[in-house]
């Protein structure tokens, strides 16, 4: 990641608090493995920005690395000169998100050579930033040293921050196939999306199977995805018949992200590709997901999308599951479920096996390649984003709890979740209209995403 460093600075300040700082700072951006794009020494007076003309020397560097920066640290190692701050913002015009750190002072150097009156400057370049309409995330502490852990892990929280938002800007979303008839909650606005810089590519599902049915068990592609999908999951007992059109199925939706630069699928399942290929898609879904290609059953384009979110944030997988059943009569704990497309790092007693409920319908014998598997107990983000068409908005809500090692006999992919307050979570689920589907993260990175989607996205969040 590269953050892009503004240094503040007021001449009736000590100039060797700026010297000072701009060293420090290198040393933890390098420790942290973070990329800094700040001025040189020689640039301005020790490298940090107060006049005007400074202001448009630190724009000039950060749009000449336009495309590398993903987010802006504005250090106040003194006052430091708000305007100066908020013209360099405002010149470079770079829309990315912006941390404010302020350096605390000495109580037993608050003479004229060392005070620094850091916790003052940060108030007034806020409220610069404010007047210009510059977002912008504050630390846990109004006042931080660089080297304080507290400091470093909300500098690691803004640069998950600045991941969520740089991805979702750009993302390149493929949905596969129509909804199912009987899923209305999986609708969504391709339009709303689009205005957040979020793209949709559609396809027929019967493109996909047609490329996928002209290949055959012996080619040399489809051999090469058996052993791979051998190697992920277990087969059980599986036929060998249904591994070959897994496989098959597998090397096309590769093709198809690869033709397309797509980042995430969303993939109709219910029930055509049974009735109509024989095998469930979920083991491909799983792969994808586990690679860092989220992909979503049911069309569910803001599902994956949720779930491309909260991998941003996490650095690990997400998987999208059904809030399905209450747990006995523990008002804080619900059972979590899909027929069977989580990711891998979720299951740890993964299985290849079949798919009952929809076997019902379309013979359990044309549902091999759904997965089976017990998710133990791990952290919990959850979370949902979805297009609110009669607002003409996008809203989420999020949060966080357990995953639990409770008992629980059943099939498919499943989990027991334990959230406070999940009564009254369900009633403002229910009341606002949103979906069945959720989406896990093995993570605690509720904050987060409420700092990328809520300040810099702009959409409408609740945080349970």
């Amino acid at each position: 990641m590269t953050l892009g460093v503004i240094i503040g600075n007021r001449d009736f300040f000590p100039d060797s608090l700026v010297e000072k700082a701009r060293t420090e700072i290198i040393e933890v951006f390098n420790s942290l493995k973070i990329k800094p794009i700040l001025l040189d020494t020689t640039d301005t007076k020790l490298g940090g920005v107060e006049t005007f003309r400074e202001a448009q020397k630190c724009a000039d560097l950060f749009k000449a690395h336009r495309d590398e920066i993903a987010g802006i640290l504005v250090l106040l190692p003194n006052f430091g000169d708000e305007k100066g701050v908020a013209d360099t913002l405002k010149l470079a015009n770079l829309n990315v998100p912006v941390l404010i750190q302020a350096y605390p002072d000495d109580l037993s150097k608050m003479n004229v050579v060392n005070r620094r009156d850091s916790w003052c400057g940060k108030i007034s370049v806020c409220n610069n930033l404010y007047q210009y309409g510059i977002k912008y995330t504050l630390t846990s502490q109004h006042v931080s040293a660089p080297s304080d852990p507290n400091f470093q892990r909300d500098l690691l929280d803004f640069v998950s921050v600045c991941r969520v938002v740089k991805g979702l800007k750009s993302v390149r979303i493929g949905a596969i196939g129509a909804r199912p008839g009987a899923f209305n909650t999986v609708r969504y606005s391709e339009k709303i999306l689009q205005r957040n810089g979020i793209t949709v590519t559609t396809f027929d599902l019967s493109e996909i199977l047609g490329r996928a049915n002209k290949l055959t068990g012996n080619d040399e592609k489809v051999k090469q995805h058996l052993e791979s999908i051998n190697a992920y999951a277990s087969k059980g007992r599986t036929p060998n018949e249904a591994m070959i059109q897994i496989a098959k199925l597998d090397v096309v939706l590769k093709e198809i992200m690869e033709e397309n630069v797509l980042d995430a699928t969303a993939i109709q399942c219910w029930t055509s590709l049974q009735q109509n290929y024989g095998c469930n898609v979920c083991t491909s879904m799983s792969i994808m997901s586990e690679n860092m290609l989220p992909s979503a059953c049911e069309v569910d384009v803001t599902g994956t999308l949720s779930m491309y979110a909260m991998q941003l944030a996490s650095g690990s997988p997400s998987a999208l599951v059904d809030w399905n059943n209450n747990y006995a009569n523990d008002e804080d704990k619900c059972v979590l479920f899909h027929c069977g497309n989580w990711a891998k790092s979720f299951l740890p007693d993964i299985q290849i096996s079949n798919a009952p409920i929809l076997g019902t319908s379309v013979g359990v014998e044309n549902t091999y390649g759904a997965l089976d598997g017990r998710t133990p107990a791990m952290p919990l983000t959850f979370g949902r984003i979805s297009t609110d068409d009669p607002k003409g908005i996008i809203k989420a809500y999020i949060g966080e709890g357990e995953l639990t090692n409770d008992p629980l006999e059943t099939f498919g992919n499943r989990a027991v979740a334990q959230i406070p307050d999940l009564q009254g979570l369900m009633k403002y689920i229910c009341r606002n209209g949103f979906e069945h589907h959720v989406v896990m993260n093995a993570s605690k990175t509720a904050s987060i995403l409420e700092e990328a989607l809520g300040n810099y996205m702009g959409w409408e969040i609740y945080k349970h």
